[in-house]
């Protein structure tokens, strides 16, 4: 059996049970393209939280407004540096 044959069985024995889809009202937000290693998002976010108060705006982080992100990249397949994710966070 190839190993590619092997992964695709793996992957439908998968428990996606716990898996949900949410329809999120996201609302005002202040998001951007981070390129680089996880670990280097802070300084990103704090960018962003600099550009959002420069314009007139604040973080607006609550249990109903959170940050998320959206990962790009694949980091199985990509080095640090190269990895794209938008980071997003609601302000006010």
């Amino acid at each position: 059996m190839t190993g590619l044959l092997r992964k695709r069985r793996e992957r439908k024995k998968t428990d996606f049970s716990k898996v949900r889809f949410l329809t999120v009202n996201e609302g005002l937000c202040v998001q951007c393209m981070h390129i680089g290693s996880y670990d280097s998002e802070p300084e990103t976010v704090e960018l962003m939280h600099k550009f959002a108060a420069e314009n007139g705006y604040k973080p607006d982080l609550s249990e109903a407004r959170l940050h998320h992100e959206i990962y790009l990249s694949d980091p199985r397949k990509c080095s640090p540096e190269r990895l794209k994710t938008v980071i997003r966070h609601p302000i006010k």
